[in-house]
C-alpha cells in the first residue's frame, strides 16, 4: 500500500562544520498523521526541522513537502510553502512587547489582506481553541508557562497550517500544563485535519499521542516503529531512552582516561 506522505526526507545529509549530525536519513510522515522524533541531546532532530523549514538546506539528499522540493534559495517557493506551515518553538518565542491578541494576529496579517473585523474573529476563534480567549488583552509577561506555550500555539495555527511542527513543546511545564498541551495538540491535529511532527525527550507523553516515532542515535535511524513497537523495542539504545535507564549504552562518565591516572596515583 502506497503512503500519501506529506513530508519526505531522501538520503539527507547534514553536518555543522566537521561534526556530522545527520547520515543518509530517509523519512516519510504520512498525511494526518503525529510522528515524533525522539533522540539524546545532539542527535539531529532539531536540524531535521530546520530542513524541513528551510533553515538550512541539506547537504546531500532531498526534503519534499507535499511533493515540492524544500530550497532555501529559491526564497519565493520558499515562502510559499512557509505558509502551509506551522511551528511551535521550545519555550513558545512569543513577542514580548506585544499582546496576546497582537501575537496571534501577526502572521494573519504578514500573510494575508484580511480586513480587521475579520482578523479579529480569526484571533479570538484561535484563542477559544486553545481556551485562552479571555486572556486576548494580556502581555506575555502576564502568564504562567503554560500559558504562553498555549499562545504560542494558537498563533503557530493561526492560518490553518498543513504541517505542524513541535520543537520540545512539553519542556519546562508542570504536569498539568504538560497533560493540556499534549491534548491540545492531539486534538488541534485531528480538528485541523494537518500533520504533526513532535521533537520532544518528553517519551511518556509522546509515546500517549503520536501514531510513529522514529529515534535518531548518532545521526542515523536506528528504530522506527508505532509507540507499543517502541515500548517493547530490545535494542538497548532504545530501551535505555524509552525507559529513562541510568545504565546502558549512553554511559554516565564522559569518555576519558582512569581517574587514578588523573590524579597521579
Amino acid at each position: 500500500m502506497t503512503i500519501d506522505a506529506l513530508v519526505e526526507i531522501r538520503n539527507v545529509t547534514y553536518a555543522y562544520g566537521r561534526h556530522p549530525v545527520l547520515r543518509d536519513i530517509d523519512m516519510t510522515i504520512p498525511r494526518g498523521k503525529m510522528v515524533a522524533i525522539m533522540g539524546i541531546s545532539g542527535s539531529g532532530k532539531t536540524t531535521i526541522l530546520r530542513l524541513i523549514g528551510g533553515a538550512i538546506r541539506a547537504q546531500r539528499g532531498q526534503v519534499l513537502f507535499d511533493g515540492h522540493k524544500v530550497e532555501p534559495r529559491n526564497r519565493a517557493e520558499l515562502y510559499r510553502l512557509r505558509r502551509r506551515m506551522g511551528v511551535l518553538f521550545q519555550f513558545g518565542a512569543l513577542f514580548t512587547d506585544l499582546t496576546v491578541f497582537e501575537n496571534v494576529a501577526f502572521q494573519i496579517r504578514e500573510h494575508t489582506d484580511l480586513p480587521e473585523s475579520m482578523v479579529r474573529d480569526l484571533v479570538l476563534m484561535k484563542l477559544h481553541a486553545v481556551g485562552l480567549r479571555a486572556a486576548h488583552a494580556a502581555m506575555p509577561g502576564e502568564l504562567s508557562g503554560g500559558m504562553a506555550r498555549r499562545i504560542a500555539l494558537a498563533r503557530a495555527i493561526a492560518l490553518d497550517p498543513l504541517l505542524m511542527m513541535y520543537d520540545e513543546p512539553f519542556t519546562g511545564l508542570d504536569p498539568i500544563a504538560l497533560g493540556v498541551i499534549a491534548n491540545l495538540v492531539r486534538k488541534l491535529n485531528a480538528a485541523l485535519g494537518s500533520t504533526s511532527i513532535v521533537v520532544t525527550h518528553d517519551v511518556e507523553e509522546a509515546l500517549e499521542v503520536v501514531d510513529y516515532v522514529y529515534y535518531l542515535a548518532e545521526g542515523k535511524i536506528v528504530a522506527q516503529g508505532t509507540p507499543d513497537e517502541m515500548r517493547t523495542n530490545c535494542d538497548p539504545l532504545v530501551r535505555q531512552f524509552v525507559h529513562g535507564e541510568a545504565h546502558g549504552p549512553v554511559p554516565y562518565q564522559y569518555p576519558s582516561r582512569p581517574i587514578a591516572e588523573e590524579l597521579g596515583a
